[in-house]
């Protein structure tokens, strides 16, 4: 059995000659064993980190230890650090069997245990019919299993992985994803996996660690970091289709608390357990996230049911399923009003700066609350005094299109241009601060949110 090893990540930070911040303080615990997936966008720090743990680069500050042993130039052949790359870096002249032999070349091995390693790495991988043949003679996934297998032939403490399936085709890629994931944990390997893609992170992953500029945003299992995000990032991040992210003013109002999205408003009652909490941010603007599984359908919705109407944009038919896009009035929520550099579907292009702007426009501008003391105008949207109005916070820039997205089955998928009734699941309802920071109101329930996703 190979011993399984830990990694430890405390304080690590790396910045580059040019002043590039690649990783930012970085604090993360990989358990031994434990398959961790390293999850954001290009450019976020992810390889740059995988590098940082094999010892291929120095960091700036902090240090990696592997076992407790800090990790440095001669860390790789110590610990038997193996890493896979996305473009498979095979030699095109050796065969199958000699590419993933190569590192025992270097080593005492015998030739007979060299053979029973290569035949033992290919069976793992389910590749033993291909050891005769060259790279140019198999096909992206088959090269990639020769990668595989030429990692694990020196049976690593550590297996490293980055974005191994980006190069592959989409077909091969989920079967390609469980047999990584199964053979690491038959391998009991302790393994680092590089991806952008977020389908990977959560069908692979024991945890996933979410990056963003090279902050660590959040880390843990799967379906934590899915149903309880800590920042709008991870939130918007994570999640097919993406979370309508909207502006909203809270609103406490004899007793009740309104989330005022500009046209429309969610009213939570006084007996709701995120009630008391919310009212203390009296006129506060945040950030409304609501995801498809958060939303749906209904015909006539019972007392007490918090809704949101809205006319159908576009219906996406996926076959199983029909994701409908929907035009609530709501404001979408700015970059630089949740601090999310994502690009968004369906942003509207800005207006000429001498053109007065449309209704279209001045329904989709900011919303900016008002204190009040008198009733609201009556040119408010709503009775609360939050309306959209156009406050040149941020001149030239697109306004992203607040729209919500809701899963119905494909046999009562709506036509673009109906006018829908949604329910809105508070317990899954997600609220952040203007830092982009999730808003925790309602702390005893989050297991029972969670138990909701499962």
């Amino acid at each position: 059995m190979v011993r399984v090893v830990a990694i430890a990540i405390e304080g690590l930070t790396k910045i580059f000659d040019d002043g590039t911040v690649a990783v930012d303080n970085l604090d993360l615990t990989v358990a031994s064993g434990e398959f961790m997936v390293l999850l954001g966008p290009t450019g976020c720090g992810k390889s740059t980190l995988l590098r940082l743990v094999a010892g291929l680069d120095a960091p700036t500050r902090g240090r990696v230890t592997i076992d407790g042993e800090p990790v440095d130039e001669n860390t790789p052949r110590h610990h038997r650090i193996a890493m896979v790359f996305h473009d498979y870096a095979l030699y095109p002249h050796l065969t199958v069997a000699q590419n993933i032999g190569f590192p025992l070349r270097a080593g005492a091995h015998d030739p007979p245990e060299v053979a029973q390693r290569i035949a033992e790495s290919a069976r793992h991988l389910g590749i033993a019919d291909l050891l005769n043949r060259l790279p140019a003679h198999l096909s992206g996934g088959q090269r990639q299993k020769v990668a595989m297998a030429r990692a694990i032939v020196r049976r690593p403490e550590v297996l490293l992985l980055d974005e191994p399936l980006s190069n592959v085709d989409a077909g091969v890629r989920a079967e390609l994803r469980a047999e990584i994931a199964d053979l690491a944990d038959r391998l009991e390997v302790t393994t680092l996996y590089v991806t952008h893609d977020q389908a990977e992170a959560m069908t692979m992953a024991d945890r996933v660690a979410v990056l963003r500029k090279g902050v660590l945003q959040q880390a843990g299992p799967p379906e934590v970091v899915y149903a309880d995000p800590e920042t709008v990032f991870v939130a918007a991040f994570i999640g097919v289709p993406r979370p309508a992210l909207l502006e909203a003013a809270i609103y406490a109002d004899a007793g009740s608390v309104v989330l005022d999205l500009g046209e429309q408003a969610l009213t939570l009652p006084p007996d709701d357990p995120r009630t008391a909490g919310l009212a203390a941010r009296h006129t506060e603007r945040v950030t409304v996230a609501l995801r498809a599984d958060a939303l749906s359908v209904v015909d006539a919705p019972t007392p007490g049911t918090v809704t949101l109407r809205g006319e159908v944009r576009r219906v996406e038919n996926l076959g199983h399923e029909a994701i409908v896009h929907l035009d609530t009035g709501g404001v979408g929520t700015s970059d630089a009003f949740s601090h999310l550099e994502l690009p968004e579907p369906g942003r509207l292009p800005a207006p000429p700066p001498d053109a007065p702007p449309p209704p279209l426009m001045q329904r989709l501008a900011r919303l900016i609350p008002h204190q009040r003391t008198e009733p609201p105008a009556p040119t408010a949207r709503t009775p609360y005094g939050f309306y959209p109005v156009y406050d040149g916070e941020l001149p030239g820039e697109p306004l992203p299109a607040g729209e919500v997205a809701v899963r119905v089955p494909v046999a009562h998928r709506p036509r673009p241009g109906d006018t829908l009734t949604l329910a809105v699941d508070l317990d899954r309802l997600l609220l952040f601060d203007r830092a982009g920071d999730r808003i925790r109101i309602d702390e005893h329930r989050i297991e029972e949110g969670l138990d909701n996703y499962s």
